[in-house]
């Protein structure tokens, strides 16, 4: 009897641990999930507490006036947009970057948010545009009153609409956010002739040439970086001979974009200027980074985890870089609507110029870093790691392309947007990625498995590596819509929340 009941025992044991290992997977599921709940509670309570710092900074900034509430209102609006700002837009600075390892998301946090800042700062420029790049004509608004209410009511559309696409895990760009909230309040506010349609026309086009280009550029040096190094059987050899040269294009890239884009508003070179600081970063990075190659290389293996760490301390540098031209260049999205307020309640006009006042320059800069530490971790992510995989090569090919697009479309009159040509080039290397992939299984014959009797299983399992997707097209179609309704989206929201505030004041 004790021998049948020690074999009951023994043959439940295995339900009884499936029940276990069931209820502990339950447990630490319920864990996680708590965990997530309680951290964005203490982000939102921490971005709360930014606000109200904010309003009482301009309280006491504004000493008090008349017109204090109105300011106040439209500057805790501008800090709510640079909040979002942080978190939706940098992460395409230094997502590749996370996504490759070479940085850490503390580390990569922690140095977005000090040269975003600085970016902001140092080169956010005196003077900006208010309406926007010129898509509605201040001329247009009968008063004062209903330019400002019209700026407020697109400032906190564009917000509202990057915050919701931040919420929903697709990377939008906050200019086109902007210009689509602009639109809506201004055509509310002032009619259809108010809006220059020639202007929106050339940023509609930006949509299809900001990722295309992105993505071309990217699978270019991605391409060649693999024929002309990955492929090799010395990989080593031809690192030494390559690598110094792409380092210094990225370099040389890099300086001009800083100078044409990040310090845009306190110098403008001529092109024989931009050439010569072209040049002179190129001849410097090179000789710098040929001479540290050629001492390493021969501690380096003949592999390819080798050749990409020679490309960590350049994407750190690349990072760093990027989110300082952003800083500078984006930092109008947030407080040049928030200015133009500031302007014409203080000075009684509107104008389509004004000077940035510093506070205001400063809630623009502290926001976007608070946005990027409090909630820009789930955008990096998705950047990094969820639309396809990346290794510091990719992600290096990434960078390089946001700098050298930037310059093209500069240089050519293109408005391009800085999210779409990062997210585009991230797109451009994952499907290169995945193109020499399946086309090296149909054509390498040491990749397909030789036919043998009995041996579907096989065949089925390579047939299925054939059509293998290395770019999450969930993430693709998300995205894409997400761009598509940006403007709309935001124009929609603007004009609503400007008739409603017309209904009630």
């Amino acid at each position: 009897m004790s021998i049948f009941s020690r074999q009951a025992s023994n043959s439940s044991s295995p339900v009884k641990k499936t029940t276990v290992d069931k209820d502990l997977k339950r447990i630490v599921q319920l864990e996680k999930a708590s965990s997530r709940i309680s951290r964005r509670n203490l982000n939102m309570g921490f971005s709360l507490l930014f606000l109200l710092a904010v309003w009482i900074f301009v309280f006491f900034i504004t000493g008090g006036s008349e017109v204090t509430s109105i300011v106040t209102i439209a500057a805790l609006i501008g800090a709510y947009m640079a909040m979002n700002i942080g978190a939706n837009d940098v992460a395409n600075n230094v997502g590749p970057a996370v996504g490759s390892k070479a940085l850490t998301l503390v580390g990569a946090l922690i140095i977005a948010a000090i040269f975003e800042a600085a970016g902001a700062l140092i080169a956010g420029g005196e003077v900006i545009s208010t309406i926007s790049k010129s898509i509605v004509s201040p001329d247009a608004f009968a008063d004062k009153s209903i330019f400002i209410w019209a700026m407020m009511s697109a400032l906190l559309s564009a917000a509202v609409w990057v915050n919701l696409a931040t919420y929903l895990g697709a990377p939008v760009s906050t200019t086109h956010s902007i210009v689509g909230g602009v639109i809506g309040a201004g055509v509310s506010a002032a009619g259809l002739a108010a809006v220059d349609w020639f202007v929106m026309m050339k940023i509609a086009a930006s949509w299809i040439i900001s990722p295309v280009l992105g993505g071309i550029i990217a699978a270019a040096f991605l391409a060649f970086i693999k024929f002309a190094i990955l492929y090799r059987e010395d990989k080593i050899t031809a690192a030494r001979r390559w690598v110094p040269v792409l380092v210094a294009i990225m370099a040389s890239a890099f300086s001009v974009y800083l100078v044409m884009k990040g310090l845009k508003r306190i110098w403008k070179p001529d092109v024989l200027m931009l050439t010569v600081i072209g040049v002179g970063a190129f001849t410097a990075t090179y000789a710098i980074v040929a001479t540290a190659i050629a001492r390493v290389a021969g501690t380096l293996e003949n592999r390819r985890k080798s050749v990409g760490a020679l490309f960590t301390i350049p994407l750190i540098c690349a990072a760093a870089l990027l989110s300082f031209a952003h800083g500078s260049n984006d930092v109008a999205n947030a407080v040049g609507p928030l200015a133009a307020i500031v302007n014409a309640v203080e000075l009684g006009e509107v104008a389509a110029k004004v000077t940035l006042p510093l506070w205001v320059l400063a809630i623009g800069a502290v926001g976007i870093s608070v946005g990027l530490l409090l909630f820009g971790p789930k955008i990096i992510q998705i950047v990094g790691e969820k639309i396809t995989k990346l290794d510091r090569v990719r992600a290096f090919c990434v960078a390089l392309s946001a700098s050298i697009t930037v310059i093209i479309a500069s240089t050519l009159g293109l408005p391009v947007s800085s999210t779409h040509i990062a997210v585009g080039a991230v797109f451009g290397v994952g499907f290169l990625r995945e193109f020499l992939t399946n086309r090296r299984l149909i054509i390498d014959p040491s990749c397909a498995p030789k036919p043998q009797p009995n041996s579907d299983q096989i065949v089925r399992r390579w047939a299925k590596a054939r059509r293998r997707k290395l770019v999450r097209r969930r993430h693709l179609m998300t995205i894409v819509a997400a761009w598509l309704i940006t403007v709309p989206a935001s124009a929609i929201v603007a004009a609503a929340i400007y008739f409603t505030i017309n209904a009630v004041r």
